[in-house]
C-alpha cells in the first residue's frame, strides 16, 4: 500500500506530480497501451488523455512526463477544475493510479537474486502496478473478466461503459467514464441483455453495485480489516466474487503488497514461459518459488504477468 505522501504542485496551466526514482513513463504507457480496445482513456505522441470524475468536477486530463522525474497534467477545454481541493483529489487519483507512493527499491533488491524475477526486473524497470483507484470499476472489471479472454474482457467493458457511462467531449473524440455504481445499482438483469454477458454476471454486477451503492462496501471498509485474508474474507462473502477476483481487487485497487491471485492462469503460463517447462506449475511449486517474495507477491504477480500481456 502506498506509504509516501502526494508531492505536487499547481503550474499555470495544471498540475505538476512527482514521482519517485524508480519510476519510467514509458514502461507504464506500454503496459497502458496492450488493448488497442481500451475505452477509459486514449494514449498518442506519449501523453494519455483521461476524463476523471472527482469532487462533483468532470475534468479532461492529458498526462506526460518530463524525464520520468515529474508527471504534467494539463486540463483541457473548459474542463479546468476551480477548487484547490479538487485539484488536490486529481493529484491523488493519478498518485494512486501509477501507485506512486511504494518505493519499488526493496522489490528490485530481492528480484535481482530471484529465479523467475531477475531478468524481468531490468527488462520492466520503472513499471508500476497500474491500479484501479475507484472500487466499483475494480470489482466491475474483475467480474466481467472471469473465465474468459482478455480481449473479450475489453470487449465487455466497452460496452458497459458506453452504455451507462458519461462522456467528455473534445476535439471530436468522446473520452468515457466508467458508470458509476449507483447508475447500475439502478438495472435489471434485462437491461444488461445486449451486453450478451451471462446471466450470472451480470447478476453479479448488480449486486456490487448495490453494496457499493447502499453503502454496505467501501474502500475504507476493506482496508479497516487490516490483513489481506480479512479482507479476502469480506469480499469473498459477495456472492460472484472468488478468491481470484478478491485478490485482483485487493491488489489493484487496495493495495495490499502480498494480495496474490495464486490460482492465476495467467501467472502459471507465465511461470512455464519462463522455466522452458512442458507443463504448468503446481500450486506447492508456485507456493516454493514465492516463499522469497514476501510482502512483494502483487508486484512479483504484476511483472510475471507483464510477459505475456
Amino acid at each position: 500500500m502506498s506509504t509516501h505522501t502526494i508531492k505536487w504542485k499547481e503550474d499555470e496551466n495544471g498540475l505538476i506530480i512527482f514521482t519517485p526514482d524508480e519510476f519510467s513513463f514509458l514502461e507504464n504507457l506500454r503496459y497502458l497501451s496492450r488493448s488497442a480496445n481500451e475505452c477509459l482513456y486514449e494514449i498518442s505522441h506519449q501523453k494519455i488523455r483521461r476524463a476523471l470524475s472527482i469532487k462533483n468536477e468532470k475534468p479532461l486530463l492529458e498526462i506526460s512526463a518530463v524525464s520520468d522525474k515529474l508527471l504534467y497534467v494539463q486540463f483541457l477545454g473548459d474542463h479546468e477544475p476551480v477548487t484547490y481541493q479538487a485539484k488536490a483529489s486529481i493529484a491523488a487519483y493519478i498518485h494512486d493510479w501509477f501507485d506512486l507512493g511504494t518505493s519499488l527499491i526493496p522489490f528490485y533488491e530481492m528480484a535481482r537474486t530471484d529465479l523467475l524475477l531477475h531478468k524481468l526486473a531490468n527488462q520492466f524497470f520503472g513499471l508500476r502496478i497500474l491500479g484501479i483507484p475507484d472500487l466499483f470499476e475494480a470489482l466491475a472489471w474483475g467480474i466481467l473478466g472471469q473465465q474468459i479472454n482478455l480481449t473479450y474482457a475489453y470487449t465487455l467493458k466497452r460496452r458497459l461503459v458506453e452504455k451507462y457511462g458519461d462522456y467528455l467531449e473534445y476535439d471530436g473524440t468522446k473520452y468515457w467514464l466508467f458508470p458509476a455504481a449507483e447508475t447500475i445499482a439502478g438495472l435489471m438483469v434485462e437491461d444488461l441483455a445486449d451486453l450478451k454477458m451471462t446471466v450470472k454476471k451480470c447478476e453479479y454486477l448488480i449486486d456490487v453495485a448495490r453494496l457499493i451503492a447502499n453503502g454496505e462496501l467501501s474502500k475504507e471498509d476493506l482496508l479497516n480489516e487490516g490483513d489481506v485474508k480479512s479482507a479476502e474474507k469480506r469480499l469473498t462473502r459477495i456472492r460472484g466474487i472468488g478468491p481470484w477476483t478478491a485478490h485482483y481487487v485487493l491488489m489493484r485497487c487496495l493495495r495490499f503488497p502480498s494480495a496474490f491471485p495464486i490460482d492465476d492462469v495467467g501467472l502459471h503460463n507465465s511461470i512455464k514461459l519462463i522455466l522452458g517447462s512442458e507443463k504448468k506449475p503446481t500450486k506447492e511449486e508456485i507456493l516454493k518459488y514465492s516463499g522469497a517474495w514476501k510482502n512483494w507477491e502483487s508486484y512479483a504477480t504484476f511483472y510475471l504477468w507483464r510477459v505475456l500481456y
